[in-house]
């Protein structure tokens, strides 16, 4: 599960909810139980969920006893100081609204400012950030069913943040081969305890991501957080016939990809760069841009430098396998506005945007500013990818030099990860 503090943690990003307490009477109805099935109902509509394994620990694990303490913000959106409430599941006052926290299928947050999770007080805390969040449940659901978990295997958890990953893992696999690694001592402590009162007892430790568990292999291996690149140490603890999965992105956090990484009984690598519509959270220490609110302003409202009427439609949203060949090949230096209407884009590094606006069927306004001419850049990225047979995979190699390089079944796109950023060309905004 993500957590920004430990190098879990994107973009998938769902945003933290905001509300009042929920009014705690005889009419609210606590039932986990129910709530349990059907979040899982709701997953399996959603695709996210089949029939097997996953669900049935999906549908077993409590999460209420597993999670018994969940943040929800109190602060409207502009207000700072922010304040965020914890909530407690041995509070009656508290369940109705942990209950819908925990399964209605958003993030949880479950640290604020770095705390330490055993033994907090509930109630109100103000300022700093939630440090650590449990992901989105449609997310995780879809890459443990990816991960293809069967009895036996050694699993390695990486970023354990809450520990549902390393739950499922264990009711599958069984706990004896497990491990779930974090950096933040908080969160394995925490981790541990709760695991184990549900009667689950894999290997907890505190350490590098990164690093993994040198002199161990493992059949599946699990990176519940974003990375530049695949971490070199996971992939030769890649067992024969083993699995790793981990999402990869650029600074920008728009158009994630996942890297699903597999050795075959040779001992030879396979791998693919999927393009995703969303992942995890940038792992900690990564550098992110993000476009500021007044920098969104400027885009939906300003006049621009300079506004062409274009008979080239932008390209589609579902056109995934472009936006990351846009993202990675123009270094990554671009965010997009995913709550615009129409296309919106901006480049904080150097203060350039566009915004496309429909005029007729076969019409577009397009508003552009800045240094960079981003729409002439990204159909120049469009011309390249339809040439290439429009990718939404990219086949991944392994260099000997340490390098990694990202290219299309065709060859015609290419570029290594991480993607080198160009240098801004004016001041930043």
């Amino acid at each position: 599960m993500t957590s920004l503090n430990t190098g879990s943690a994107q973009t998938a990003a769902t945003p933290t909810r905001t509300a009042p307490p929920i009014a705690s009477d005889s009419a609210t109805v606590v039932d986990p139980a129910a709530a349990r099935a059907t979040m899982v109902s709701r997953l399996e509509a959603e695709g996210a969920l089949s029939l097997g394994a996953v669900r049935a620990a999906l549908l077993s694990l409590p999460l209420e006893e597993l999670i018994p303490q969940a943040y929800v913000r109190r602060s409207p959106d502009g207000e700072t100081p922010k304040r965020w409430e914890l909530l407690d599941w041995s509070a009656p006052q508290d369940r109705p609204e942990l209950q819908g926290l925990l399964y209605d299928g958003g993030s949880v947050p479950v640290q604020h400012d770095g705390e330490q999770l055993l033994g907090r007080a509930r109630g109100v805390r103000s300022g700093a950030s939630i440090t650590s969040m449990s992901t989105l449940m449609s997310l995780t659901a879809m890459l443990l069913e990816e991960l293809d978990l069967r009895p036996g295997q050694r699993v390695l958890d990486v970023g354990t943040g809450a520990g549902v990953t390393a739950a499922v893992a264990c009711r599958v696999c069984g706990d004896t081969g497990v491990v779930t690694l974090d950096r933040d001592q908080h969160l394995t402590d925490a981790a541990a305890v709760r695991l184990a009162a549900l009667g689950l007892r894999p290997t907890v430790m505190c350490g590098s991501g990164q690093a993994g568990c040198p002199g161990l292999t493992f059949d599946r291996i699990f990176v519940s957080y974003a990375v530049s690149k695949v971490p070199a140490a996971l992939v030769e603890q890649l067992a024969a016939g083993g699995r790793l999965l981990a999402h990869v992105t650029s600074a920008s956090p728009s158009w994630p990809a996942l890297a699903v990484v597999e050795r075959d009984q040779g001992g030879r690598l396979r791998a693919e760069l999927r393009a995703v519509e969303s992942g995890h959270r940038a792992g900690h220490g990564m550098d992110r841009i993000y476009l500021a609110e007044e920098f969104r302003t400027r885009i939906s409202t300003g006049q621009g430098d300079w506004t062409q009427r274009s008979k080239l439609a932008p390209p589609a949203d579902t056109d995934r396998g472009l936006w990351l060949a846009v993202d990675h090949l123009l270094g990554g230096t671009l965010v997009r506005d995913f709550t615009a209407e129409h296309l919106a884009v901006g480049a904080p590094g150097c203060g350039s945007w566009l915004r496309v606006e429909p005029v007729s069927a076969r019409r577009w306004n397009v508003i552009t500013a800045g240094p960079r001419d981003l729409w002439k850049e990204i159909q120049d990225v469009t011309d390249r990818w339809r040439a290439a047979g429009c990718p939404d995979r990219y086949p991944l190699s392994f260099n000997a030099d340490g390098t990694q390089r990202a290219s299309s079944p065709c060859g015609r796109l290419s570029w290594p990860l991480p993607a080198s950023r160009p240098a801004d060309r004016s001041a930043s905004t």
